[in-house]
């Protein structure tokens, strides 16, 4: 196959596919890049979290506001 067997038209619609292809593979990756970091930052997010429960149940309290578990409520 020579230069004078490419058909022009042909060759500009493979290009544009690519070109097509090229386009949504970029916009795809952005929204993965954009998943990725929401996703790490909640995952930060939980380990802060985690870290604080850890050292509250460590320090002898139980989390949440009410206090330990065995606390009897003001009515009693």
């Amino acid at each position: 196959m020579n230069e004078a067997d490419i058909d022009p038209a042909a060759l500009e619609k493979r290009l544009v596919d690519l070109e097509v292809k090229a386009a949504y593979a970029d916009d795809l990756l952005d929204r993965l890049n954009h998943t990725v970091f929401r996703q790490q930052q909640q995952i930060e997010s939980l380990a802060r979290e985690l870290l604080a429960l850890r050292q509250q149940f460590a320090a002898g309290g139980a989390p949440g506001p009410a206090g330990g578990l065995d606390e009897r409520p003001p009515h009693y």
